[in-house]
């Protein structure tokens, strides 16, 4: 294999694909970029077995051919050749990489071993205006689990049903669900898709808006923009059915200017930042919110005006979650329901409740 092509373009192809290199493997292989070259074109992949990320850049091919190079290495030293134009030759297991008067040699793999990354997916699809899918991936994502102790809920559950599609995730202390509209489908459907595949689905979409169309095949998802491709696996199982642990009806409501009571939880989480749960209280009284947190540091105690419907309350919760939500809300105002100190509560924005945050508040001796 022989090719000829521009630093720019090759460095930002190696850097699309690299998120999708395993980390830790006893595959070698998989720690690899896949580069193929054929006819005016060099495709780039990389796969970990669950999620794959392809992208072609136009070159000169003076000898197609195929091979695998170590991930990390070449990604680090083709980010330092983006200013001149780069020839790469490869024969006998290793590869030259020339540039300007310069020339590195490395070893590389043969692409025989790379595992077969299907793109040929196309049962199902679902197309969304494309800042419509941003916002529902950024609205729930971060409520996702990170641990391996329940996989499916290291996934969002997205629902298409008529024109309607509804993404929940949730870790076991919070949950988010977010609503919108698609502009077609070719019927009802739901997935639960690994939020890392979302993460950097939304990395990958344009910002100038246009549509973006989800496209589906037992098990696999496949999603295309501009010369990028990302397929992924998604996870089996049945998720959790959010309707049975929002509660329906509430016994207290707390109307207050988002940025007040953001600023406030903030400034409050300094002083338990180290603390397992970064424990604050909220203590709800008429006209207000008292926000507080206490250390070996020292305590705050801030006042926050707040329009107060139903019984007054104390209740505990980790800054981290309900800062969290409050930041996904996107309205001057919001809207805090609680039932008691032990119970899920909610926040979402006053008017728009196309977005809902359940958080868990944290038992303490007063509340257990």
């Amino acid at each position: 294999m022989k090719i000829i092509c521009e630093g720019i373009d090759l460095s930002e192809a190696v850097l699309k694909v690299i998120k999708a290199c395993a980390s830790r493997t006893t595959v070698p292989v998989m720690e690899c970029i896949k580069i193929s070259a054929k006819n005016d074109t060099i495709t780039l992949t990389a796969t970990d077995g669950e999620i794959a990320i392809q992208k072609k850049i136009k070159a000169e091919i003076c000898e197609e051919g195929e091979i695998c190079v170590p991930g990390k290495f070449f990604s680090d030293f083709i980010k330092k050749l983006e200013g001149v134009q780069i020839t790469l030759s490869a024969k006998n297991g290793k590869m030259d990489i020339i540039y300007a008067d310069s020339q590195t040699c490395m070893q590389v793999l043969s692409a025989d071993d790379f595992p077969k990354v299907d793109t040929d997916v196309n049962d199902n699809s679902v197309v969304l205006k494309t800042d419509e899918l941003k916002k529902l991936i950024s609205s729930t994502s971060f409520c996702c689990a990170t641990d391996d102790s329940r996989p499916i809920l290291k996934g969002c559950q997205i629902v298409v049903s008529g024109n309607d599609v509804c993404v929940t995730a949730l870790d076991g202390f919070r949950l988010a669900t977010a609503k919108g509209k698609v502009i077609s489908s070719t019927g009802d459907l739901e997935i639960i898709c690994p939020a890392r595949t979302l993460n950097e689905i939304e990395k990958m979409l344009p910002s100038d808006g246009g549509e973006t169309e989800l496209k589906i095949k037992r098990g696999v998802l496949l999603v295309c923009v501009e010369d990028t491709v990302l397929t992924s696996s998604l996870y089996n199982g049945d998720f959790i059915k959010k309707d049975n642990i929002i509660p329906k009806t509430y016994l207290t409501t707390v109307t207050v200017e988002r940025e007040m009571l953001k600023a406030s939880i903030e400034r409050a989480a300094i002083l338990v930042r180290g603390d397992r749960n970064s424990l604050i209280i909220m203590d709800i009284g008429q006209g207000k919110v008292e926000i507080s947190s206490n250390s070996e540091i020292g305590n705050v105690n801030e006042p926050v005006k707040a329009d107060v419907q139903g019984k007054d309350l104390k209740i505990a919760m980790n800054s981290k979650f309900i800062t969290e939500a409050i930041n996904a809300t996107g309205e001057e105002e919001i809207v805090i329901s609680f039932n008691n100190s032990v119970q899920p509560f909610i926040c979402e924005n006053k008017c728009n409740k196309d977005v809902l945050y359940l958080i868990l508040p944290v038992r303490t001796t007063n509340n257990a």
